[in-house]
């Protein structure tokens, strides 16, 4: 304290020694005086009128009157206060600011909060950074002596992700078990915190996890998320799209965290060479895709079952007939079948080529391991089925292999 009241007084100090420094070392000053000016401009001027009668520019009388003119102007001149600006008393001004000066200061001093006021502030963080430590500790320390509490296990879990120590939260949210089955929250959480302890790669555990959350809630924001970024890191442009466009359906649309995500699916669109979506397309869209579209369920033969893991790629495709562009796209998991579908203008692959725009279309599913829009040999398939645009209750059975 004693330091800041020092280094305040001589701060001070500095600022009143500028600010009155003009006062006490005042710079010498060589002035001509005004009169002095006047006289040697009058004088040249006589002399250049002498010269000029002289070389019989003017006459006599000319150069008579015009000297009389000068000589009258020259003594009205010389004959007023001399002009040397002169510096008045500097006491009051001096007194003013040594007075100014630390008022002000100690006002704003007194304001904006003393010296003790902001260390006691530093302090209290301090102190709440600590309390914050002991507590996860304590907690911690109950965990060891009472292994078997899973929800406290995931709290500690939460707690080391909250202070930044992913390697402590990934341990805890391990001991944590079962009891992060049926919460798609927590389970994203833990994906969160494994991925980044792989050095953001999502193989393996974090996928699982990222799986399960999904399993537990469909519509999980920080599930999906996780899930299209998994899907983008290995290149499956399209998949991750589709998890992306769920999640941002989810979200309001002029949050800033719906122009991130849709800054991710048009980074998306561009590496997988689709076509971006245009922005006035998109209110006719969901205009008419209430009315204008195809509905139904999709079916896994169970005899094909064993050939199907859970993360499989279901894609429910309608196309115009004899075209080979979707005009809707409908992705999810093949651990969702059976499977709702509406195939409308939302799911559309352009702007061009709406299903609303049509009498009739084509719709298939297929059930592929890549998610990629080109078939591959072990896709699961269903036959290509022709129906009018508004059928709802379509059931499309996927029942064969793709050689």
């Amino acid at each position: 304290m004693i330091t800041f009241y020092v280094a305040a007084v001589i701060l001070m100090l500095l600022v009143l020694a500028a600010l009155l420094r003009p006062f006490f070392w005042k710079a010498p000053a060589h002035h001509a005086s005004r009169r002095q000016l006047n006289a040697a401009i009058y004088k040249e001027e006589l002399a250049k009128l002498d010269k000029e009668q002289s070389e019989g520019i003017i006459d006599a009388s000319t150069h008579d009157q015009s000297h009389a003119e000068i000589r009258q102007r020259l003594f009205q001149d010389t004959s007023e206060e001399d002009g040397i600006a002169t510096l008045g008393s500097p006491k009051k001004t001096i007194i003013t600011l040594c007075i100014f000066i630390p008022t002000v200061a100690v006002l704003m001093y007194l304001w904006l909060g003393s010296a003790e006021q902001i260390a006691q502030t530093g302090t209290h963080q301090k102190v709440a950074q600590q309390d914050v430590e002991k507590m996860v500790s304590a907690l911690a320390a109950k965990m060891e002596a009472d292994p078997s509490n899973l929800k406290g296990w995931a709290m500690l879990a939460r707690s080391y992700k909250v202070l930044g120590r992913p390697i402590e939260a990934e341990k805890a949210y391990d001991r944590a078990g079962a009891y992060l089955d049926s919460d798609a929250q927590l389970l994203s959480d833990y994906a969160d915190v494994s991925a980044s302890n792989a050095n953001g790669s999502f193989e393996g555990k974090p996928q699982v996890l990222i799986n399960k959350a999904l399993k537990a809630d469909p519509n999980n924001m920080m599930a999906l998320w996780l899930a299209g970024t998994a899907e983008y890191d290995r290149g499956n442009y399209i998949h991750a799209i589709g998890f992306w466009e769920h999640l941002s359906k989810l979200i309001p649309p002029e949050s800033e965290d719906a122009k991130m995500i849709q800054g991710s699916i048009m980074e998306a669109r561009g590496r997988a060479n689709l076509p971006p979506v245009s922005e006035k397309s998109q209110p006719l869209a969901k205009s008419v895709s209430s009315t204008k579209n195809i509905s139904g369920l999709v079916e896994l033969n169970p005899e094909l079952k064993s050939r199907v893991k859970p993360d499989d790629i279901v894609m429910v495709i309608a196309r115009a007939p004899g075209a080979r562009m979707p005009v809707a796209l409908m992705r999810a998991r093949a651990a969702d079948l059976p499977l709702r579908f509406v195939l409308n203008d939302d799911l559309a692959m352009t702007p061009d080529a709406l299903i609303s725009n049509l009498s009739e279309a084509t719709v298939e599913v297929r059930v592929s391991k890549s998610g990629q829009a080109k078939a591959e040999p072990g896709d699961l398939y269903s036959n290509i089925q022709t129906v009018k645009v508004g059928t709802a209750n379509l059931k499309v059975i996927v029942d064969q292999v793709r050689p």
